[in-house]
């Protein structure tokens, strides 16, 4: 009996954050499912890391791109395009979390968030979806969202923000692509121990680090856990799957 063909075979998606984390996960997970991975990320030396992680180097591209100059993500795809054909997915990882409290949360912090977490995601999205870019089959695009998108937490208020705006444009840009064949959907993880969350945290103690794994009934995550999920978004052979928030949280939002 014949090996079965992956269904993401031939298929190209852009993974941002791709140089750590939940980023990196999802790049190695695609890649072992035989898609040809874009590694998106300012951090070239670590997206080149990535990158030997992956199964197949000759479907590997490391794609060095600052998400904050939105300008430049234009032109750096063109040019891939250009060398590979026209692409599949993006599923949006890049991301960044400050706990502020109301009063630290000033505009320049605000828009720092917004920045990153959704508008570079947003211009990634619109590139994707031109006529040039684009895979004439359609595609997929995944956002990485949060359970904070649903719940509220002191000193997220940004972030809050930020990852719910995320879901409801989500909603609207499933249905407007939708005719072009192209689903649209979310992932909305609990609290994955990354080097950026262990970054964000690293004056809690192990009674702080306890004390969040008993808010999630089966424990905290793991990138690998997110990767598994986001292969599942992603997956070509989910044509019916668009306009979907899935929460992965081990139980937090049980409560």
């Amino acid at each position: 009996m014949s090996e079965q063909k992956s269904s993401f075979e031939g298929r190209w998606i852009i993974v941002s954050g791709a140089s750590s984390g939940i980023g990196r996960a999802i790049a190695i997970e695609l890649a072992h499912r035989g898609a040809g991975v874009v590694l998106v990320s300012r951090r070239e030396d670590q997206l080149k890391q990535t990158a030997l992680m992956c199964a197949n180097p000759a479907l590997t591209e490391v794609l060095p791109l600052d998400l904050s100059d939105t300008a430049s993500i234009l032109p750096g795809i063109a040019a891939l395009v250009a060398r590979r054909g026209r692409l599949y997915g993006l599923c949006h990882c890049a991301g960044i979390v400050q706990t502020l409290p109301l009063a630290a949360s000033n505009p320049e912090r605000l828009r720092a968030m917004f920045d990153l977490n959704f508008i570079a995601g947003a211009e990634l999205a619109r590139t994707l979806a031109r006529r040039d870019v684009l895979s004439e089959a359609g595609g997929s695009i995944l956002w990485m969202a949060s359970v904070y998108a649903h719940v509220g937490a002191p000193g997220q208020i940004g972030y809050c923000a930020s990852k719910g705006a995320i879901t409801a444009a989500a909603r609207a840009m499933a249905l407007e692509l939708a005719p072009r064949k192209v689903r649209v959907n979310c992932l909305s993880p609990g609290f994955v121990r990354t080097p950026m969350t262990e970054g964000e945290n690293s004056r809690m103690s192990e009674e702080q680090w306890a004390r969040i794994a008993g808010m999630h009934p089966l424990g905290t995550g793991r990138p690998e856990d997110v990767a598994r999920a986001a292969a599942f978004m992603l997956d070509p052979a989910n044509v019916w799957l668009t306009g979907s928030d899935l929460i992965i949280d081990g139980g937090y939002t049980l409560h």
